[in-house]
């Protein structure tokens, strides 16, 4: 495969432009974090160039299933995008590189840091002088420096790094990783809240910037209820199966059929839960009367709920339970 030989284009073809009709996107990121940022970017109008190594982004052998010798999972990130097959270790691939940035608008890279720089290609030395309206986004795993700063990160190390794991799965189990590539994907909408960001900054200063965007940093920022409930209790977390560590009833209860998962935020919403079990006057019962008191007595609560359960289909209750504004 030659350096210009296009590898993937499945360009949008639809009448109506999107917010970002006119934005110039060279897309250098492989996986899954700067894939999911730059086919958000393609989804709303962008044109997206997507460079790939001659081999391809790995991702196309992640399946099955495939269709020809292309796995699902790359086609589900890289969606509206054009493509080229450029060897950026060469001078040839990467003279096609300043090419296409010249009139580019971002930069979108998660390289090992250092990788760009070593190819002549830094942000601050080499990018920036020359193309100074441009927007550099790096998606890498512990960010470009620090104590694990350089070191290559994936998902799964950082679900286990971050917290996340240690949270997740049944309250007598062990750690458990979160079935979605959860931090892959919450980076990626963050780099495209940077890139955004970046965008209106332009729009008032006419220059560009460099993001680094951390999956580990992404990772810690989602251990919400549990960081701040450690900052205030000083317990480390545990895990609580699929109960809710701040909020009761918030948990999967037997019915007369299947599990019914129950998501009851706040009073009002339990009072009609009972009320439609046929227990009005568990609203009133001191030891369920609000949240607080709620998750003090999750036993007796369960148990509760469940003897009233019992009596209950789960389809036609849950639908009963929505219509009624309990989710």
């Amino acid at each position: 495969m030659n350096a210009t030989e296009a590898i993937h284009s499945s360009k949008a073809t639809t009448s109506a432009r999107g917010a970002l009709d006119g934005l110039k996107v060279v897309d250098l990121s492989r996986v899954l974090g700067g894939p999911y940022c730059t086919q958000a970017l393609a989804d709303h109008g962008a044109t997206v160039i997507k460079i790939e190594p001659p081999d391809g982004d790995e991702t196309r052998g992640w399946g099955p299933p495939f269709l020809g010798d292309t796995a699902w999972y790359f086609m589900g990130v890289n969606r509206n995008k054009e493509g080229l097959a450029l060897d950026l270790s060469r001078d040839e691939g990467r003279a096609i590189l300043w090419r296409l940035l010249e009139d580019a608008d971002v930069l979108v890279e998660n390289f090992k840091p250092g990788t760009l720089a070593r190819w002549g290609m830094d942000y601050a030395r080499d990018l920036q002088p020359r193309f100074p309206r441009l927007i550099h986004c790096a998606v890498t795993g512990f960010g470009e420096d620090g104590p694990l700063g350089g070191l290559p990160g994936y998902d799964a190390v950082i679900q286990a790094m971050a917290g996340l794991m240690s949270v997740n799965g049944e309250r007598d189990g062990d750690a458990m990783r979160i079935g979605l590539p959860i931090v892959d994907m919450v980076t990626g909408l963050n780099a495209l809240a940077g890139i955004l960001l970046a965008l209106a900054e332009r729009e008032r200063s006419g220059q560009g910037q460099s993001i680094d965007i951390a999956l580990y940093d992404c990772g810690v920022s989602l251990l919400h209820p549990h960081l701040p409930n450690f900052f205030g209790s000083g317990r480390v977390p545990e895990r609580s199966g699929n109960a809710h560590p701040n909020i009761a009833p918030y948990d999967s209860y037997r019915t007369a059929t299947v599990p019914i998962f129950l998501a009851v935020g706040n009073d009002r919403q339990f009072a009609r839960l009972v009320a439609h079990l046929g227990a009005p006057a568990l609203a009133g019962d001191p030891r369920f009367a609000d949240n607080r008191s709620r998750c003090a007595h999750r036993p007796e609560l369960k148990a509760e709920l469940e003897a009233r359960l019992a009596a209950h289909p789960c389809e036609p209750l849950a639908r009963e339970l929505m219509a009624a504004g309990v989710p």
